[in-house]
């Protein structure tokens, strides 16, 4: 099995920053693109950001310069780092990993709990 861990989420005014962390662990053989989506009540789960094995990021309209995704594959970790927080940006926050749990099998999509951020005014 695969788990991924997230932690970082807490409360912040606007203005402020948060870096949210993922850290995925268990059978993983390979870990391809990993990323962070969010959902906020009511409204459907969006990508936030993405980032794949070589380092080659995408970002939502959302993000804005404002998020940045990085990751380090030794720890099989991705991080989001989040300034200029809006009230906007309250959601939950997931992770998500491409991982291949033996050699020649099929990569799955695994996603973690999610962590809730919360910025208010």
């Amino acid at each position: 099995q695969v788990q991924l861990v997230e932690s970082g989420g807490g409360l912040v005014q606007a203005g402020g920053s948060l870096r949210l962390s993922c850290a995925a662990s268990g059978s993983i053989f390979s870990l391809n693109a990993m990323g962070w989506s969010r959902q906020a009540p009511g409204k459907q789960r969006e990508l936030v950001a993405s980032i794949t094995s070589a380092g080659s990021v995408k970002y939502a309209d959302s993000s804005n310069g404002r998020f940045t995704i990085s990751r380090d594959n030794a720890k099989n970790t991705v991080y989001l780092q989040m300034n200029s927080l809006k009230p906007e940006d309250t959601a939950v926050y997931y992770c998500n990993a491409e991982v291949k749990i033996v050699r020649g099998g099929r990569w799955a999509d695994y996603w973690g709990q999610g962590t809730q951020v919360t910025v208010s005014l």
